[in-house]
């Protein structure tokens, strides 16, 4: 491959990281990757998509996913839309031979999910689920000491992930407020939090079990405008239904037998994005807060008798060393930055190069597929009244 063309669907707050993640990805590490060009942001919201692609560098915009399909000059694309409009998209840019990268969670229904893994199966193209939160140098790192049996089994798991992008009633209705139940904040930021709980752990959930989805703030107002990711903006006096969860919760139980228990919420004042887990095991603990996302905590109890101690990342954690343009300890490192390394391993892999000599690969649609089943065993059981739902078992982890 000569080159790579590059394009993003969708200009809003997650758009944009995506857009920022390919511009810096190839700065990153050695210069083993072909030319990168950034083709086109494409966005039904033109002055969005335009000031978008100019502040990102990328050669023009457009205001159709269709023009990006029909595109001679782009090879890789990221789908960053409503959740309802994954597959449409995502199936003709995989038809058109491109290469995708899907925004989680696949899909707002399981159906459309089973159709893109079949058509990601069949596509000469790849296709992969952005699951940024696994670039984290401390998650990786934490999930690598559970695989070095340093932990031990892995017992119990808790997790959190508590934001407020919807705790002000009068916040405008939006698609996010639509879609069944399960598909509010269990799936939009609990997609992400039962991913790591599974992925830090290095084992799927067998069943999951006491699932509580509830709606507390019950209607919003329509607005006056177009509304672009969680920002608000003039709003009308007419109101609308909200028809998905505000706040989440379930306990899931490991193959192994291992427990976890996890909440999430869209209305917790104060929490703009506070994820944090702990992972207890039979021979230690460690715990991980994103709100200080450059450090972990860790406790072996014949080295740390006295609780908790606070490692700072470095070097010698994952994605520090040549990677960073400051690859000193204790530079700091954020979310943002797992965009950039998501988008580097998306065209690591576009470009042919070998799996051992690059970051690791993305998750495949099939880690989004089972993220969906999960989901939706929690939603099953929350119907039942907390009752214990299985998780079918569709593959293995991606490492």
């Amino acid at each position: 491959m000569t080159d790579i063309g590059v394009a993003v669907i969708g200009a809003g707050m997650a758009g944009k990281a995506h857009a920022a993640g390919y511009r810096t990805a190839p700065a990153l590490y050695d210069s083993v990757l072909p030319p990168i060009r950034l083709v086109s942001i494409a966005d039904a919201n033109e002055p969005l998509a335009d000031a978008t692609a100019r502040r990102f560098g990328f050669e023009r915009h457009d205001t159709s996913w269709q023009a990006i399909v029909e595109a001679d000059d782009i090879d890789v694309v990221s789908v960053v839309v409503a959740n309802s409009l994954h597959r449409e998209i995502v199936e003709a840019l995989l038809s058109a031979g491109k290469h995708v990268l899907c925004e989680k969670p696949l899909s707002d229904s399981l159906d459309d999910a089973h159709a893109m893994v079949a058509a990601a199966t069949a596509a000469p193209g790849i296709a992969r689920i952005g699951l940024t939160y696994r670039r984290s140098p401390g998650i990786a790192h934490i999930r690598d000491l559970v695989r070095s049996g340093l932990l031990g089994r892995v017992l119990n798991v808790s997790g959190q992930y508590w934001t407020d992008y919807g705790c002000d009633p009068e916040a405008p209705i939006s698609w996010r407020y639509k879609g069944p139940q399960g598909s509010g904040a269990l799936a939009d930021v609990g997609s992400h939090l039962a991913y790591l709980a599974e992925f830090v752990a290095g084992a799927e959930f067998s069943s999951v079990r006491g699932g509580t989805l509830s709606t507390v703030i019950p209607t919003r107002p329509k607005p006056l405008g177009v509304v672009v990711g969680h920002e608000g903006g003039a709003v009308s006096t007419e109101r609308e239904s909200v028809e998905n969860d505000d706040v989440a919760a379930f306990s899931g139980v490991y193959a192994d037998g291992g427990t976890a228990t996890l909440q999430v919420s869209r209305v917790a004042a104060g929490h703009s994005n506070s994820l944090t887990f702990e992972v207890f095991g039979e021979k230690g603990s460690a715990a991980f807060d994103f709100r200080h996302p450059g450090e972990f905590q860790l406790y072996l109890p014949d080295a740390d008798d006295s609780g908790y101690r606070t490692v700072t990342l470095g070097p010698r954690h994952p994605y520090w060393r040549g990677g960073l343009a400051m690859d000193a300890p204790g530079v700091g490192i954020g979310q943002n930055d797992g965009f950039v390394f998501q988008a580097r391993a998306f065209l690591e892999e576009v470009a042919g190069i070998p799996a051992g000599s690059s970051l690791p690969r993305n998750a495949g649609f099939e880690d989004g597929l089972h993220n969906m089943l999960l989901i939706d065993a929690v939603a099953q059981s929350a119907r039942l009244d907390g009752a214990a739902v299985a998780v079918p078992s569709t593959h293995s982890l991606t490492t």
